[in-house]
């Protein structure tokens, strides 16, 4: 994946959005670009300006609160929350949400036993001293309970922390897991589209916010509004209406304050975040071409171009931290604004009547303290719930994608050692601008092979991700064994039978083992070493100096293009398919590892249905049928000597191209390399004195005449259906 912003975060950039490319060359609109431009201007600073657009807020609903569709939010997250599966979970929940009605109380009690203390060493006309040791012992063990700063490290809070970990863990794990599975169920022309460093950091910021936004409300935010209600319920009734219009004119005047400022900054936060993701894609997208940026000497652009993204980063961070500490000053003010006032009203009424004592200025003292302190936390805590609603939104975008490829309701699992394939009147669009294959129709009889072949771009490799169904076909029907694969198949049971070689295998960074155990998940050692020779690369897996447990790096990077292609081809044989494709499984290799590759190919699909797409036609010469596809439809469709014959024929203009391509590498000095390559020179190699007809190799070479050694002629070609 390499990502190039076009709007001057690119050489040549021109203003736009950002457009991150893929491993197929292609970016997020489908559309081929070059990796550079070498006629592009040079300039020594790389304005990023396509984070700026990408900054831009999507819709209007990104502007709204984020506290608009809460509840809808909440019962997503609702099957999350709840520990359905454990009683034990359960019941710590429980346990917890009585803790925190524990320490309400305590938190009431300890400024009224402060008040009781200190009138009991103060003496007045008509009261004693008294040394209440059971107050003081009271006093301090509440306080040992609620802890230092209003219940932040109490005993009651500690235990209820302890006990809410596995709480934590379980909807941690539900969410990830889900995500996940969510992930893995969409559909491929979804994948094609994402930014693996974007859907990366929104999972990863998503279940962080998750628990963080429970941690808030249902133990901070929650229990400060608690407090409050208490407090102003108290004030009102054990002082006079006056110091309860106090407390409760400050307190909404505070939340009310800091609501709406913190609404007002949430589109700061919601900046950041987008220009985070765009650091990550960026960073992603760079180290993944590591080889790329070497080959074109970009290490100072991609430094530099990081670099920027980090900075316009930066800017947005730097917004949201300002706002939000202007926001802190205002709150501290309009805290202390009431507690001035109520201080002055006390002192006044301790001086001038009798109803009040000192006792009760230290409890309205320490008790608004006790309050402010938590409240205090409020702005971060409303903050932290509202960043975290931000966070969430992206990961509910996720969860909401639709899939795209779903099971009919009444689909049945397949089971088949052998299958044959029938497509009827197939017509299928990636977009609706053009369509990609029109009323394609042909079938593969069990264990008999047929070869796709025509120009880039015609739809050969559609015809095998919708038999994969990658994609529903628009119109039409493909059948397995005679059953619909839309309606009457699930999805599982046909991949089951169906083995893959592709073009360019990826391997996961696992040991070689893992990788071919892959095909079949939990298959004994001997059953990968068997399937590991019959891709004749038992042996060269021997050599290593970890054999099977060696690691074959990122991509499979470690291992040679013939070793990954064998590593694949044991996979597939471990997985023993009925029906295999081969997707230019040997075009990206050279003409003796493709030669040897080839071999390996042919003993595997002796009696599968094998469909192939090649463009070295030497490979499939031997094929039952072999089907000419040009702009989305069959035009020619015959064996390989039939196709031959037709001289004004694509297929014969296809096979006399390949053939003068290999006359003139013989001219321009490459001989040896036009001589392994030609159909027309496997004479003096063939047993038995075995003649080449018109029409090249028979009974060696391609797919069909197993086993072959048969290699394709002429110049590799990409492609991109």
């Amino acid at each position: 994946m390499r990502g190039e912003g076009r709007g001057g975060g690119g050489p040549g950039g021109r203003g736009g959005d950002i457009n991150f490319m893929y491993g197929d060359g292609k970016n997020a609109k489908g559309e081929k670009e070059d990796a550079t431009d070498p006629n592009a201007p040079k300039k020594d600073k790389i304005e990023f300006d396509n984070i700026n657009i990408k900054l831009k807020f999507k819709n209007k609903d990104q502007n709204q609160s984020t506290w608009r569709g809460f509840w809808k939010k909440i019962k997503t997250l609702s099957p999350f929350l709840w520990p359905k599966k454990s009683c034990v979970l359960q019941t710590r929940v429980i346990i917890c949400f009585i803790l925190l009605g524990f320490g309400r109380a305590i938190n009431l009690y300890i400024p009224i036993f402060n008040k009781k203390i200190v009138d009991s060493l103060t003496e007045t006309p008509t009261h004693a001293l008294e040394f209440r040791w059971d107050w003081i012992l009271t006093y301090v063990a509440f306080k040992f309970l609620q802890g230092g700063g209003g219940g932040g490290m109490g005993f009651l809070n500690n235990l209820r922390s302890f006990l809410w970990i596995r709480v934590q863990q379980y909807t941690t794990k539900e969410v990830q897991v889900e995500l996940f599975r969510h992930l893995h169920s969409l559909s491929l022309r979804w994948h094609l589209n994402r930014k693996t460093g974007e859907v990366l950091r929104i999972m990863d910021r998503g279940t962080e916010s998750i628990n963080s936004l429970l941690q808030m409300i249902l133990f901070s935010l929650g229990p400060t509004i608690a407090d409050l209600l208490i407090a102003i319920i108290y004030f009102f009734t054990a002082f006079n209406y006056q110091f309860g219009l106090i407390v409760s004119i400050t307190m909404v005047l505070y939340l009310m304050f800091t609501i709406s400022i913190t609404e007002w900054r949430s589109k700061f936060r919601r900046r950041m975040n987008l220009a985070d993701n765009a650091t990550r894609a960026r960073s992603v997208d760079s180290l993944l071409n590591f080889e790329t940026v070497k080959y074109y000497g970009a290490e100072n652009y991609e430094v530099e171009a990081f670099k920027d993204a980090i900075t316009t980063f930066q800017a947005e961070e730097w917004k949201s931290s300002i706002t939000m500490n202007m926001m802190s000053s205002a709150q501290n003010f309009i805290a202390n604004v009431g507690l001035l006032l109520g201080s002055l009203l006390c002192a006044y009424y301790i001086v001038n009547t009798d109803d009040f004592k000192v006792g009760d200025y230290v409890l309205f003292a320490s008790y608004i303290v006790q309050l402010y302190m938590p409240l205090n936390m409020f702005g971060m805590q409303y903050r932290q719930i509202q960043n975290n609603f931000v966070d969430m939104e992206n990961m509910f975008d996720l969860l909401r994608q639709e899939q795209e490829v779903v099971d009919a309701p009444n689909a049945k699992a397949l089971e088949a050692k052998e299958a044959g394939i029938e497509f009827k009147n197939v017509t299928f669009k990636y977009t609706p601008e053009k369509t990609i294959l029109k009323n394609v129709s042909f079938s593969v009889p069990p264990g008999k092979t047929v070869a796709l072949v025509g120009p880039s771009g015609s739809g050969k490799s559609t015809i095998m991700k919708l038999l994969f169904r990658f994609y529903d076909v628009d119109s039409g029907s493909i059948l397995v064994n005679g059953v619909d694969i839309k309606s009457d198949i699930t999805q599982q049971s046909l991949r089951s039978i169906i083995g893959v070689v592709p073009q360019d295998t990826v391997l996961f960074n696992q040991t070689i083992k893992y990788n071919i155990q892959y095909g079949r998940i939990g298959a004994a050692d001997a059953d990968i070493i068997e399937a590991a020779k019959g891709a004749d690369i038992h042996d060269r897996i021997m050599t290593f100096a970890q054999q099977y447990e060696t690691t074959v790096g990122e991509r499979g990077l470690r291992l040679s293009g013939g070793e990954k292609q064998r590593v694949a081809i044991a996979r597939t044989l471990l997985k023993a398919p009925a029906i295999i494709l081969l997707d230019e499984a040997t075009s990206a290799l050279d003409t003796h590892t493709e030669r040897n590759i080839q071999e390996s190919l042919n003993k595997m699909c002796v009696n599968r249905t094998t469909v192939v797409v090649a463009h070295r036609l030497s490979t499939i010469i031997n094929a039952d049928e072999i089907l000419v596809v040009k702009d989305g439809e069959i035009v020619e469709r015959g064996r390989h000597m039939d196709l031959v014959l037709k001289e004004d024929g694509i297929y014969a203009g296809m096979w006399r191209q390949q053939l003068e391509s290999n006359i003139e590498a013989m001219a321009n000095g490459n001989g040896v390399k036009a001589i392994e390559d030609s159909p027309e020179d496997e004479d003096d190699r063939r047993p038995n004195g075995v003649k080449a007809g018109p029409g090249g190799l028979k009974g060696r070479g391609g797919f069909g005449g197993r086993p072959s050694g048969g290699r394709g002629a002429g110049p590799r070609q990409e492609s991109n259906d």
